[in-house]
């Protein structure tokens, strides 16, 4: 057999089989022309590296496993010396993995120092800081349209005003002439502070610290595409918003609606949980007074804002 047909068979390149060859692993028969001649079992054995070296065990480490077919095991890993290279092996991956986990801590630690920079809240005392309150879990469940929202393209914004986290109230319906964004979610999360029982497990619930930090790193590029401003709102209190303006450094101001006064007069979608009434995250783009557009249901929440901007720089003023 030639070394493109072993090669071939195996799974590999060539040039592996050289090194392979170089290692002294592979000791293939010559012809009476000087030509290598592979049999079945050199395709055992470079199979066998292969596989090694797909559980992470390098090829110079897969002597002991080799020599256990040569001597007419079944198995390569039927040896005691194979048994020693696997417990190598592991020993190897759990020092590796006690060093990541000593790093990842340190950057976690690092992480939670900056988001609290310059915020009113100080980390708590045993506060978990493996927590990560910025991203979204693969498995979330996803919100279905229940047509909560189909009557809101169109209606009057009313005359109401929301205390905002820059110390001043807010009239909805005077934003101006040009288009607002206003996105309104359940409430966001806060390192230290537990989150309602089964949050996750709510569609449309999880998520909203990582959708204003989207809003957040898109705000120029919102702007930009014809927004005159954005902002946050929730029925969370004013004090709770500011320090996550802080927290976050959002570049725009969060609204508080603690009694659920917009919820009622447009019929705004609600969910109960753990004794609280909170929104069910949605978004009006608000221009002269009136709904313009409407977004509902959202998913992901860490992709809305460029789902916004997309939307405004479709449809131009």
């Amino acid at each position: 057999m030639q070394i493109s047909e072993l090669a071939r068979r195996a799974g590999v390149t060539t040039k592996a089989v050289r090194y392979y060859e170089s290692l002294g692993l592979l000791t293939p028969g010559r012809l009476a022309n000087g030509y290598r001649d592979y049999n079945e079992h050199d395709v055992r054995l470079t199979q066998e590296i292969r596989a090694l070296g797909s559980l992470g065990i390098p090829v110079e480490r897969t002597r002991p496993f080799l020599e256990c077919l040569t001597a007419g095991h079944r198995h390569a890993d039927d040896c005691s010396a194979s048994l020693a290279g696997y417990r190598d092996a592991i020993d190897e991956l759990t020092q590796r993995i006690e060093g990541l986990t000593a790093r990842r801590t340190v950057l976690v630690a690092h992480l939670q120092q900056a988001a609290h920079r310059g915020s009113r809240v100080s980390p708590a005392k045993g506060e978990d800081l493996m927590t990560d309150y910025t991203s979204v879990p693969a498995d979330l469940p996803v919100p279905e349209d229940d047509g909560a929202a189909v009557h809101l393209p169109g209606t009057k914004v009313p005359h109401l005003e929301l205390q905002g986290s820059g110390g001043t109230a807010v009239r909805l319906d005077v934003l101006g002439a040009g288009r607002t964004v206003v996105y309104i979610y359940p409430l966001t999360g806060r390192p230290g502070v537990d989150l309602p029982d089964g949050w996750d497990s709510i569609p449309g619930a999880r998520g909203c610290t990582p959708e204003a930090c989207g809003f957040r790193d898109h705000y120029q590029d919102l702007l930009a595409a014809g927004a005159d401003g954005v902002f946050g709102l929730s029925s969370q209190e004013t004090d709770y918003q500011r320090e996550v303006v802080e927290r976050l450094h959002l570049p725009f101001q969060m609204l508080s609606d603690p009694a659920h006064s917009l919820a009622q007069e447009l019929s705004l979608p609600t969910f109960e949980t753990s004794g609280l009434t909170l929104y069910k995250r949605l978004t009006l783009i608000i221009r002269d007074g009136m709904v313009e557009q409407v977004f509902y249901p959202i998913f992901p929440p860490n992709e809305h804002a460029d789902q916004v901007l997309t939307w405004l720089r479709d449809n131009p003023l």
